[in-house]
């Protein structure tokens, strides 16, 4: 199932949540909306569902317009973070219901339904617990009992909306690799809502940075974090050192920090490195070494430059001995823009 977003708006009294957003979706791809809270994911989650309708522009499911129709008239899966399950319904009764409670031939028979259930416990390895209730499950399991739910209908695109924000980090970690496979067995379009980064670039073909309600960058993981297309999404995509300054002779210049201006034109600037492209470097800027913490196979180095910037580094373990005292650096990468 394609999905076009075509120049969608949507207030909340004077609040603009969507701001003219277009956004293309292939089919059975997984696309994430990443963004932090209120930036307008959810809501814009919420406006493919057909639980919102915008107040201007078009949703379109293979090229046909559903911006008004219903979310039953879309067969949109949705899964929620707090599950939503029945509490009084065992756990294969909790996935069939979609399918009981269709009317007359839509409907299909009771053996059909069986077969869908016991299917869909095998795709998310939780067969042999059809019988159990939802109070006894773990919070993992209570979620793949209501992405099971979500897909037993067939739905022609699956939501998820913060699926795992109400799970301890392990876990979620668990259920990422879990969604990817279960992606990719069903071919299902996929959309989900997170604000957690990892989440996003480890999981999804493709991800879309929101903020305040417009979409700053769409592109592959690798694309938004290697190349961010502004500053919002350099600062807010993985780790980076950012600082203002201005843009001389094609070099950014903040105080003692010094690097290249990438083609941007003299001026106000703000630049960015991210930590693993700083490096010591003779004719790099100097600056203190004030902390190094050696985790596993990384460093964290934290120094500052002699008018007080603060500057975060990583390093290998193996190049930690490299950060005492007072040295320089230089950046293999940078990301310039103007201010």
């Amino acid at each position: 199932m394609t999905i076009s977003i075509r120049s969608v708006e949507k207030k909340f009294g004077r609040y603009p949540a969507l701001n003219h957003v277009d956004l293309e979706i292939a089919d059975g791809e997984l696309v994430a909306l990443l963004g932090p809270s209120g930036s307008g994911k959810t809501t814009l989650l919420r406006t493919i569902a057909g639980l919102e309708f915008p107040d201007a522009g078009q949703v379109l499911f293979e090229g046909q317009d559903v911006t008004f129709a219903s979310a039953a008239a879309r067969r949109v899966g949705f899964v929620f973070q707090q599950y939503a399950l029945f509490k009084h319904m065992t756990v294969a009764r909790n996935i069939a219901f979609g399918l009981d409670v269709r009317k007359g031939k839509d409907k299909p028979p009771k053996a059909e339904i069986a077969r869908r259930v016991d299917e869909l416990l095998k795709l998310v390895e939780l067969d042999g617990l059809g019988k159990r209730y939802p109070s006894q499950l773990s919070g993992g399991q209570r979620q793949r009992v209501a992405l099971s739910r979500a897909l037993a209908v067939q739905p022609s695109v699956l939501l998820l909306d913060e699926p795992f924000g109400a799970l301890d980090a392990t876990v979620r970690k668990s259920l990422r690799k879990e969604l990817r496979r279960v992606h990719d067995a069903t071919g299902v379009t996929t959309i989900f809502v997170t604000h957690d980064q990892e989440e996003a670039l480890g999981l999804a073909d493709r991800v879309a940075i929101l903020n305040a309600g417009r979409i700053e960058q769409i592109g592959t993981p690798d694309e938004v974090h290697d190349n961010p297309a502004t500053p919002f999404v350099c600062g807010f995509v993985g780790e980076a050192n950012r600082f203002e300054g201005t843009v001389s002779g094609g070099r950014f210049t903040s105080g003692a920090v010094s690097f290249d201006a990438n083609g941007v034109k003299d001026g106000a600037a703000v630049g960015f490195v991210r930590p693993h492209d700083l490096a010591p470097d003779d004719g790099g800027f100097e600056v203190r070494v004030d902390r190094v913490h050696v985790q596993g196979a990384l460093a964290s180095v934290s120094a500052s430059t002699a008018d007080g910037r603060h500057v975060e580094i990583t390093a290998s373990r193996a190049e930690a001995a490299r950060f005492t005292g007072t040295i320089k650096l230089a950046a293999r990468k940078s990301h310039v823009y103007p201010a």
